[in-house]
C-alpha cells in the first residue's frame, strides 16, 4: 500500500493491491484497523492509514501531521457506504479510479474530509 499526500491540492492518493483494498474496506465497515505503508525518504508519502468509528455523523477523511498517517473514522452507516465503495474498486476487473471528495450535503462525508484519490489496482482507465 502507498499513501503519498499532495501538498498542492491537498488531498491523498492511495495506491494498492486488490487484496489490501478488501482488508482497508473491511477495517472502515468494522471501524477498527491498521495499515501500514510503504514510504520514501524525502517525500510526500505517508506512514499508514488508521480506521476508527465514531458518533458521526458521516466520515471524516483527516491527516494527523504528528505521526504522518491519514485517519478514517465515522458512524457506523457512513462506513458502510465508504467500504462498498472501496470494495467496488477492490473488485473491478479494469483500471480506473475513485474520487472521494467532500461537498456540501454530502450523503456520507464529514465537513473538513481530505480528498482521497484510490487507485484501481489495475492501473490507468477502465476499458468501458
Amino acid at each position: 500500500m502507498r499513501l503519498v499526500r499532495d501538498p498542492v491540492y491537498g488531498e491523498v492518493d492511495l495506491t494498492a493491491s486488490a487484496e489490501e483494498l478488501s482488508r482497508l474496506a473491511d477495517a472502515v465497515a468494522a471501524g477498527e484497523g491498521w495499515f501500514n505503508s510503504t514510504t520514501s525518504p524525502g517525500s510526500n508519502a505517508l506512514t499508514g492509514i488508521e480506521v476508527g468509528g465514531t458518533s458521526g455523523p458521516g466520515v471524516l477523511i483527516r491527516l494527523d501531521p504528528e505521526r504522518q498517517i491519514l485517519v478514517i473514522s465515522g458512524d457506523s452507516a457512513s462506513r458502510a457506504v465508504l467500504a462498498d465503495n472501496l470494495h467496488g474498486m477492490a473488485s473491478a476487473e479494469d483500471g480506473g479510479h475513485l474520487h472521494v471528495d467532500y461537498f456540501p450535503g454530502h450523503f456520507y462525508l464529514a465537513e473538513g474530509s481530505l480528498p482521497l484519490v484510490v487507485n484501481s489496482p489495475h492501473g490507468g482507465m477502465p476499458a468501458r
